[in-house]
């Protein structure tokens, strides 16, 4: 069922500590705290896509409607610059004014303390640290991380500690690490190394978009009892992220069809393990259309389904006829579940 807007509380009624200026409610900046007095809730967290109008200027209208609508459907949280918003196709006045449109578009809304985390990745910790205070700024509550990885064969797993350590010290905002092998030139973070910056101040998560459940079910053990936050970064492992202690998913495939995911959710919560394993293999099956077409694929289907999207910055442009109606049709059973469940709504 989708979410008031209230329902961005967390279990005990008190909500993400956020109160949208960039500050948590007790004043402090985030910088002050660690990760543990200000955990993300456990949910379905939605990387959104840049929208551009025909003239290639980013298009506003668009971002904060589409803002709403994932809001209104209940997911947990949002994310902008994630590798669905072509942060690196954005400068950095463009990516302030698509965080600053999704907050006060949330926040119009009545979803002022939903957490709305920004994608602050950058090759030297320099720039990294100033688009952790422009997202600050901006109005985001938390910042993901990807490592450097250009000069990466350079920089030894010292190096790379030493670059997250650094920035969760600047940074206006907790850090969530993110790794993403196939962002980062093959670079794939250890769960021994995530493990040690788990412990770090201000350093509040982890997304995993590697795939690797095995890494994942280390971290979860290896941070049990905190408030560290371990989540899956694609869709397709939503279930199996969930079995083993993870706290959800930060993933694409939930700008098209979020009362899905939320669904899937819900089925391992309340015990119905057979329904939650049939409804991930729909998932799972629309998520490889995903996977396989990046964010190019979620700008079809939003086109397709939702009668939105626009196009890709290029360099990147939309596939070939033959290449769009076989990404629409690989979609077709996920979207199809999501209008059942919008009528149940």
């Amino acid at each position: 069922m989708p979410h008031s807007p209230a329902s961005t509380s967390n279990a005990n009624g008190h909500n993400n500590g956020f109160n949208g200026n960039g500050r948590h409610g007790n004043g402090q900046t985030a910088q002050q705290t660690t990760s543990s007095s200000y955990p993300l809730n456990p949910g379905v967290y939605v990387p959104t896509v840049a929208f551009f109008t025909p003239e290639d200027a980013i298009d506003v209208e668009t971002t904060a409607s589409h803002a709403v609508r994932l809001a209104k459907a209940g997911v947990t949280g949002l994310v902008t610059h994630g590798s669905n918003g072509e942060a690196v196709h954005l400068d950095h006045t463009e990516r302030m004014l698509v965080t600053q449109t999704t907050r006060g578009a949330l926040t119009a809304a009545g979803y002022k303390d939903m957490p709305l985390i920004v994608g602050c990745g950058a090759q030297s910790t320099r720039e990294t640290i100033q688009l952790c205070e422009e997202a600050a700024r901006s109005g985001g509550s938390h910042v993901l991380v990807l490592p450097p990885a250009y000069y990466g064969s350079l920089l030894s797993t010292e190096n790379i500690i030493s670059h997250f350590r650094a920035v969760a010290d600047a940074s206006p905002l907790p850090v969530l690490i993110y790794n993403f092998p196939g962002a980062c030139a093959g670079l794939d973070l250890t769960s021994d190394t995530i493990l040690a910056l788990s412990q770090y101040p201000n350093i509040a998560g982890v997304k995993l978009t590697c795939g690797n459940t095995g890494k994942l079910a280390r971290v979860v053990a290896g941070t049990s009892g905190t408030n560290f936050r371990t989540f899956g970064g694609s869709a397709d492992f939503l279930l199996q992220t969930l079995a083993v202690g993870g706290q959800g998913m930060i993933a694409g495939l939930a700008n098209i069809a979020p009362l899905t995911c939320l669904e899937l959710m819900r089925l391992w919560e309340s015990g119905k393990k057979a329904q939650a394993v049939e409804l991930q293999a729909i998932v799972a099956r629309g998520d490889w259309t995903a996977i396989q077409g990046g964010f190019i694929s979620v700008k079809v289907a939003l086109r397709k389904y939702y009668g939105y999207g626009g196009e890709p910055r290029r360099p990147c442009v939309m596939p070939s006829k033959e290449r769009l109606v076989a990404q629409q049709e690989g979609f077709a059973e996920l979207v199809t579940a999501e209008r059942a469940f919008e009528k149940q709504a």
